[in-house]
């Protein structure tokens, strides 16, 4: 596809199940980023809940998110895609990529005809949620306290951006997660999030998760990379037995099932590898 402005848009979903299920994103690859207000309407326009502009600066790329309603600090989907985007252009390596708060990689190629991508994301850091922040979450979601696992308490994750972790006791609760839009992003502005990620551990290293994406006007993401980090910063933080990795399973209650898997390195505040293969949408 492309724009009035004859900008190639490609569209690319990340976090895949084989030919379904990922996230989808747009990616805009050129010789200079549009400005702005362009980067701005062609996000618009495409419409997912993001899409990633990329240019060459030095040996690496300067890249940029936007969401159809504002400018994303780090999405983790949207630099998966970008990723297996600039692998199939440059062949399989690493990818150095700046964006506006500072250095990333991604690493990608295709293995038995799968094409995966590996992130690595910004500094992770993490602190418990103020209980006011999360009472109103509760509210907004029609949850009550005690609703949640006693064993995950509530938190405040940042990989790049910021996300309010919320654990559940059991899988039904999770499926049931719905939410007036305005309300949500009136809430998410209110205290800078990028998402609420809701989840369900099925064991230590599994889980299943929800991402509330209201703030980017869009009710719910079916695979979300940078919210996967900053869950794995704030794991790693807690002394969750994570087991140096951890497999998240998104989307399933949209019918777009997505499979993220993240490493966990010792280091207090180092970046996560957040992992997942990718696929083209046509048309």
């Amino acid at each position: 596809m492309k724009t009035e402005t004859s900008t190639e848009i490609l569209r690319l979903a990340a976090f895949s199940n084989g030919n379904a299920g990922g996230n989808p994103a747009g990616v805009v690859v050129g010789d200079a980023l549009p400005s702005e207000a362009e980067m701005q309407r062609i996000a618009a326009d495409v419409g997912y809940s993001e899409t990633v502009f990329a240019a060459p600066e030095g040996d690496g790329w300067r890249v940029r998110y936007f969401s159809p309603e504002a400018e994303v600090a780090f999405c983790g989907h949207a630099t998966v895609a970008l990723g297996s985007v600039l692998a199939a252009r440059d062949g399989a390596g690493v990818f150095s990529l700046r964006l506006n708060d500072g250095p990333i990689a991604v690493e990608a190629g295709r293995d038995e005809g799968i094409t995966r991508a590996t992130l690595t994301s910004p500094p992770t850091r993490s602190a418990a949620a103020d209980p006011s922040l999360v009472d109103a979450a509760l509210a907004l979601f029609g949850f009550a306290r005690a609703d949640l696992d006693p064993a995950l308490p509530p938190g405040l994750a940042h990989a790049g951006n910021d996300h309010l972790i919320l654990a559940l006791q059991d899988r039904r609760t999770l499926a049931r997660m719905n939410y007036d839009l305005a309300d949500g992003a009136r809430l998410m502005r209110a205290h800078g999030l990028t998402t609420i990620d809701l989840l369900w551990a099925e064991t230590p290293r599994r889980f299943h998760s929800r991402n509330a994406f209201a703030v980017g006007g869009v009710l719910e993401d079916p695979a979300t990379g940078a919210a996967a980090a900053a869950l794995s910063g704030y794991l790693r933080d807690l002394g969750w037995p994570h087991g140096g990795a951890i497999d998240i399973v998104q989307g399933e209650d949209m019918g777009a099932t997505s499979f993220l898997r993240t490493e966990i390195g010792e280091a207090p505040g180092a970046g996560i590898r957040v992992s997942g293969s990718t696929r083209v949408i046509s048309g």
